[in-house]
């Protein structure tokens, strides 16, 4: 056939492709991609049926409206591939976060996902994903969702994806299967009673100032000034986490962890007395260390060991550790804090955090429905 008079070409359609054996014995496929331009495959195949199957899988991509040209596909991997390049990136992390992430990928998703490659996932393939990650443990699979989704906000900045294929509403979010009740002014006195005298300020500054436990081990006696013009406070500066059998030393959860924490007035003569009996004298010594060396930090499972004793003596065997940190956070909010005193009280970085806390407590209902009386009969 004689070549058109402005020697072009006539340009096949959409999805045709070719298949041909090289000298060695190899085979090479190519196919008419929607650019109207002819890639061919990256790799060469040692049968013809390899090359077709590579081609039907270009066909079938562009079908459903995934298909990227073969050379972009290569050079931007796979799933797995991905993945260790952006854990490489996360240098400003703290080592436990970063151990978190790599769980993630490694336990929930990369089995699954990390094979495919990144250019062709899709919101249809991250749902299958997570519905085979079963309910069985919710919190771990909303925080797998939740670092998959982080991974690919970071390939849609890098350009290698055009959006986020993670679009499963809530799917970051888990119910928790445990229902805090905060405990009661009551049921602190009586765990501050049964409680070894060492640790009952601890449990005092938890249930009061909402404090997390890795802020609680790594508050110094330099860190609490009792004597401020405006009233005791607590200075939170810093954290700390166990990792890998160390602890390490880091910021706050947040940036907004960093933050003066008032010490209600009946805790002051508590902490003062801990200070005098239990803190070594020096600005840097732990206000709240081991037992058996006053340079190391308070493990959870030491603390574990007192307080769960001191909670069945309560009457409270339901009680967490943490849940005094929302104890102190409904106590705040029975005195009429606004969520954005909560916020900064507790430290959190967003107001939808604080709101967690803001449970009525037990009894709160009658008390309100009591001062409306107040007011109807003309006593306030």
């Amino acid at each position: 056939m004689a070549p058109r008079a402005n020697g072009s070409r006539k340009r096949r359609p959409k999805g045709s492709g070719a298949c041909r054996q090289l000298p060695s014995g190899r085979w090479q496929a190519s196919i008419v991609g929607e650019d109207g331009l002819r890639h061919t495959a990256p790799q060469t195949f040692d049968t013809k049926m390899d090359a077709d199957a590579w081609l039907a899988g270009q066909v079938d991509d562009m079908e459903i409206g995934t298909w990227a040209p073969p050379s972009k596909v290569a050079r931007t991997g796979t799933v797995e591939d991905y993945a260790y390049q952006w854990l490489a990136t996360k240098t400003d992390l703290r080592p436990r976060t970063l151990a978190e992430y790599r769980r993630d990928l490694d336990n929930r998703v990369l089995p699954t996902l990390g094979d495919v490659q990144l250019r062709r996932l899709t919101p249809a393939i991250i749902r299958r994903w997570y519905a085979q990650q079963g309910d069985a443990a919710p919190s771990a699979r909303a925080h797998a969702y939740d670092t998959l989704r982080n991974m690919l906000n970071a390939a849609v900045e890098d350009e290698l994806l055009d959006a986020n294929p993670c679009r499963i509403r809530g799917a970051s979010r888990a119910k928790s299967r445990h229902k805090t009740r905060p405990a009661t002014v009551a049921e602190i006195e009586a765990m501050e009673a049964a409680m070894p005298e060492r640790y009952r300020a601890m449990l005092l500054v938890a249930a009061w100032c909402g404090l997390r436990f890795g802020e609680l081990t790594e508050l110094r006696r330099g860190d609490v000034d009792l004597d401020d013009a405006a009233g005791a406070v607590l200075r939170v500066r810093r954290a700390v986490v166990k990792h890998e059998g160390r602890y390490v030393v880091g910021d706050p959860k947040s940036e907004a962890g960093v933050r003066d924490v008032a010490i209600p007035p009946h805790v002051v003569p508590a902490i003062r007395g801990h200070l005098e009996t239990f803190v070594a004298p020096q600005g840097d010594a732990l206000l709240f260390p081991s037992a058996g060396n006053p340079t190391r930090h308070l493990s959870q499972s030491t603390l574990t060991k007192v307080f769960y004793p001191a909670r069945e003596v309560a009457g409270r065997p339901d009680l967490r550790w943490h849940d005094l940190r929302h104890t102190g956070a409904t106590l705040a909010a029975i005195t009429g804090a606004t969520l954005a005193d909560l916020q900064a009280r507790l430290g959190h970085s967003t107001v939808q955090a604080a709101m967690i806390y803001q449970h009525a407590a037990q009894g709160r209902d009658q008390q309100i429905a009591a001062r409306m009386s107040e007011i109807a009969l003309g006593e306030v």
